[in-house]
């Protein structure tokens, strides 16, 4: 911004010369061409008392004139240019100033200080539109900076429970000389458990970054998909914890085929069910169905289940990572409380999208819609960037 202004005053100046030392010329070839075509009078003229012919004072007169228009001239041009180039820099300086307000506000930006604005109340034209690109830059950096910030902080958070447990078991251990096989077997367990809850941990975090960076999925990364099968074979994997809990299981098979990553979509399918388990309560119900959407196209999985009742206006929030619900919900459940975190960005991943919304009497239904086989581009080419 230092050096444009001056060359934008120089290039402005410039060509106020170069239009000014044309009409200059203009005015000298003028002036002489409309004396010198006027009518020569017959005969001779008296000029200071002395007979000249009358064409000889016609082209005295016309060579005076552009002496004269010269002279004026010479004196009129450095004037101009001057005037010229002060207006220039004025009016350069006025036109930049929004824009140097802008490289300001950026060049002050950091991650602590993302909240300011370049705000041009007053700025028109392109000038107000790149201003307001960057103000609207500046918000979706913002954003993300705090929900990084959010998920760094919950993630340590819950790291250090399992890590202060692991610590304070061996260390306890350790301290005991008489420890025998049950109180290390004891130890193992508490160990064991710690370990899997960090391992989950982990893997959520690792699978809800991938598909967050990925963005929408391209056709060329996607096969065929046929969610009922996926539903089927997840609703197997967790039969063992439904019967120890009691809960009745109704399903609605119907042919769903979408267009996607087989792995990704699993791990949807069977974080909607265990969630549907862990929350539950016993003797209580799990309802599981697919199909084509109605009345618009897509692809709708459905998982609703008995449990805690919840608050309408709290249910958004089961969305975001580490948000695991109200205690009632969640005290004595395992997980890390990224999983329905992962079901959204799964479905968002595929151009799909993820509703919810509390059961009457307790309990969650969530509605996952994804775009069927018909409407996704067959693939190109190419392998699944977000397999695992």
């Amino acid at each position: 911004m230092g050096a444009l202004r001056p060359r934008l005053t120089l290039l402005a100046t410039a060509l106020v010369a170069a239009v000014a030392a044309l009409l200059l010329w203009l005015g000298w070839m003028l002036v002489g061409a409309v004396v010198a075509g006027t009518p020569a009078l017959p005969g001779t003229v008296v000029v200071g008392g002395v007979a000249v012919p009358a064409e000889t004072a016609r082209d005295a007169v016309a060579a005076a004139a552009r002496a004269e228009v010269l002279r004026a001239g010479l004196i009129a041009f450095p004037l101009v240019v001057a005037a010229g180039a002060v207006t220039s820099w004025v009016l350069v300086g006025r036109v930049l100033h929004p824009l140097r307000r802008v490289v300001e506000t950026t060049s002050r930006l950091s991650a602590s200080s993302l909240d300011e604005r370049v705000a041009l109340a007053g700025a028109r034209g392109e000038v107000a539109e790149l201003a307001a690109a960057v103000d609207a830059m500046l918000d979706r950096l913002q954003a993300a900076f705090d929900a990084q910030s959010r998920f760094v902080a919950n993630a340590g958070h819950e790291l250090r429970t399992p890590l202060a447990v692991l610590r304070t078991e061996i260390d306890v251990t350790l301290a005991e000389p008489d420890a025998d096989a049950d109180e290390l077997r004891r130890m193992a367990g508490v160990v064991r458990e710690a370990g899997r809850r960090c391992d989950e941990l982990v893997s959520g975090l690792l699978l809800l970054a991938r598909t967050e960076a990925g963005g929408a999925m391209p056709g060329s990364d996607r096969v065929p998909v046929d969610l009922a099968a996926l539903v089927a074979a997840e609703l197997a994997a967790v039969t063992g914890d439904v019967a120890v809990r009691g809960l009745v299981v109704r399903t609605d098979p119907r042919p769903a085929t979408t267009r996607g990553n087989e792995p990704l979509l699993r791990r949807m399918v069977a974080n909607l069910l265990e969630n549907a388990v862990r929350h539950n309560r016993d003797g209580g119900w799990i309802e599981v169905g697919c199909g084509t959407g109605t009345p618009e196209p897509g692809v709708v999985l459905r998982v609703a289940s008995s449990g805690p009742e919840l608050a309408p206006d709290r249910v958004a929030e089961l969305f975001e990572p580490f948000r695991r619900g109200p205690v009632a919900r969640t005290a004595h459940t395992r997980g890390s409380g990224l999983g329905l975190s992962i079901v959204r960005s799964v479905a968002t991943a595929h151009g799909g999208s993820v509703h919810a919304e509390a059961v009457l009497g307790g309990g969650l239904a969530v509605h996952v819609t994804l775009p069927d086989d018909s409407t996704v581009p067959a693939p190109s080419g190419g392998a699944p960037v977000l397999a695992r």
